[in-house]
């Protein structure tokens, strides 16, 4: 059964700074919450209307009434647990790291965490400004994804300035990402959805690539950044396969 401390705890952790302040976060649904109990994640709670096979410890079955009541989720999906969150680790430059200008949608960060574990990319940079990874729907977009990739929130620009690696930038009149040489080391920028990469961070970039429109007419503003992380990083990792 649901406590009036547990449903208001749980409604505080959608709203970033009471997930600062608590230090907890939301994870609904039985294969995302599968994913994090086999991480190194701290479960804090777990409500559940079916028993989970292991972890019972901290397990409450409730209702699927109560279950809508806490839940974030239009139709809310069987359980949702309450993690710790984790302490920042520090940053493991190595191979390919990604780096985030500015992105504000939670799909979109989402997505971008599961294709960083796709591609294999340890080290996920963020701008202060970029969607919180703990965003309940964050979250949920990663399917599990998140407790494989070591996100850090930082000054970007200063991070930038210390790298002593190539830093590569996603830009619409960049060089074709097809015909470039790319490396296996270096930290790949994606921009704003609205407005790109900004001016700041971009004086940091060593190489301007692109994705070329094929198509006759060419009247597509931009790509998702999600799906030009996707083609990007599937073109870096082409000279592994």
């Amino acid at each position: 059964m649901l406590s009036k401390s547990q449903i208001k705890l749980i409604t505080r952790l959608k709203q970033k700074k009471f997930r600062i302040a608590d230090g907890f976060f939301v994870a609904e649904g039985i294969k995302v919450i599968n994913e994090l109990l086999d991480s190194s994640l701290q479960l804090h709670l777990l409500f559940t209307t079916e028993s989970f096979k292991s972890h019972t410890e901290n397990e409450t079955l409730i209702t699927e009434a109560e279950l809508k009541k806490i839940s974030f989720l239009t139709t809310p999906n069987k359980a949702l647990a309450v993690f710790k969150i984790p302490i920042q680790k520090n940053i493991d430059p190595q191979g390919l790291v990604v780096a985030l200008d500015s992105i504000r949608d939670p799909g979109n960060l989402g997505t971008i965490i599961r294709l960083c574990d796709w591609f294999g990319i340890k080290e996920l940079v963020c701008s202060k400004e970029t969607v919180d990874c703990y965003n309940p729907k964050v979250v949920q977009a990663t399917m599990g994804s998140i407790t494989r990739v070591n996100i850090s929130y930082l000054d970007l620009n200063t991070f930038l300035v210390e790298a002593e690696m190539p830093i590569f930038g996603a830009f619409m009149d960049g060089a074709s990402v097809y015909r470039s040489e790319l490396p296996n080391a270096g930290i790949i920028i994606m921009g704003n959805e609205a407005n790109g990469i900004s001016d700041a961070i971009e004086k940091q970039v060593t190489q301007r690539v692109a994705i070329p429109r094929f198509g006759e007419i060419q009247a597509t503003e931009s790509l998702n950044v999600a799906t030009a992380t996707a083609i990007l990083l599937s073109e870096f990792r082409r000279s592994l396969s």
